[in-house]
């Protein structure tokens, strides 16, 4: 299997399954001298963590990250710091109960990547879907928090924060939304009025065996202008295709993304005014903070849809390996709502991209 390596000069190459002993990644490019502790990845990776709230998977994984090479610390440095080598990251897997798969062996999951597995490659690991499994997010989330050690110390005082704005057919209201709402309910939502019917409308698709898909925003904030090229190395491309890659995910927009479509030229202009510095002052943001491939210096706004989670009680029609025409129930324990732990991901997702276009930015510009 190729393609296991994300990014340009800021690379993340991961590895690992589902069911297998660990799960890992080898962070390339990140830059001598910034301050690294496995705490700094910890705090994110319990963020994406399962088995928190019974609205998520009840696999119980303490992701415990180890950091095996990269960073350096002796007696005389006040802090360990990364060295400019690789970084190399474990995650050991605790819980795999593979017995669990063990009625699927030979049967195709509808909605999963089974099939496709199969036609592609000839096998497949049932347990847990294998590599295909979103369990793999892990090591990006853990890579995500190098990014973003290396982006706060280029970029001082950026943030990057994620929402989830819909689940199901539940939305948010946006004029209630607040940030500090997020970390305080187990759906990371903006919107506190919105954690109770979103309670009672996932525990009834969860007490009915199925699953639902949601929608997350991703905002960058802090980032100046110039990030990105405007041909090939659009940052917006680059950016969907980062989200793109997040298991289950089946869209992505920036800004007003497929809305801008039924707005006229004089509503979709971001118009601009002086501001401090030279720098513009926009009066709206339809563009998610980026123009022609480059950052505008405004927020990165990014949506994308996830589909509800393939694995379900609920009876299914699907064929065996033989072709056979047959019916299957998947067991085990799995997100009635993936969504909700793709937040940290796609954030993550976020400062892995944002951590590679500033190198290029860097190496670009002297």
């Amino acid at each position: 299997m190729s393609y296991n390596t994300f990014g340009h000069l800021f690379r993340v190459t991961t590895f690992g399954e589902s069911h297998g002993p660990a799960l890992g990644c080898v962070v390339d490019g990140c830059p001598p001298g910034i301050p690294l502790t496995e705490a700094d990845i910890q705090v994110e990776l319990d963020r994406r963590r399962p088995g928190q709230s019974k609205y998520v998977s009840q696999r119980k994984e303490p992701d415990t990250v180890r950091i095996l090479s990269g960073v350096f610390q002796d007696e005389r440095m006040p802090a360990q710091v990364t060295t400019g080598t690789p970084i190399a990251l474990l995650i050991e897997n605790v819980d795999a109960k593979s017995k669990d798969y063990s009625d699927i062996r030979d049967k195709f999951r509808p909605g999963h990547a089974d099939y496709t597995y199969w036609a592609k490659y000839g096998v497949r690991d049932y347990r847990g879907g294998g590599r295909q499994s979103a369990r793999e997010t892990a090591t990006r989330v853990a890579a995500g928090a190098i990014a973003r050690k290396m982006l706060q110390q280029i970029y001082s005082g950026m943030t990057i924060r994620g929402a989830l704005i819909q689940m199901g057919t539940e939305t948010i209201e946006r004029a209630r939304w607040d940030w500090e709402q997020v970390p305080r309910n187990p759906f990371f939502c903006p919107d506190a009025d919105a954690v109770v019917p979103w309670t009672e409308y996932l525990e009834r698709i969860r007490k009915a065996g199925s699953s639902c898909g949601a929608v997350i925003e991703v905002v960058g904030d802090g980032i100046p202008a110039g990030l990105g090229a405007p041909v090939y190395g659009k940052l917006d491309s680059d950016l969907a295709a980062a989200m793109m890659s997040i298991n289950a995910v089946k869209g992505v927009e920036i800004g007003d993304g497929f809305a801008a479509a039924m707005l006229s030229g004089e509503e979709n202009a971001d118009e601009m005014r002086a501001g401090n510095e030279g720098k513009p002052r926009f009066l709206s943001n339809r563009a998610g903070g980026i123009l022609g491939g480059i950052s505008s210096g405004q927020p990165l706004v990014v949506r994308f849809a996830v589909k509800p989670t393939s694995s379900i009680l609920s009876p299914r029609k699907t064929i065996d390996v033989h072709g056979n025409e047959t019916e299957i129930t998947t067991k085990g324990r799995h997100d009635p709502c993936v969504g909700i732990r793709a937040v940290p991901v796609g954030e993550a997702m976020m400062a892995l991209v944002l951590a590679d276009h500033a190198l290029r930015h860097r190496a670009q510009m002297g």
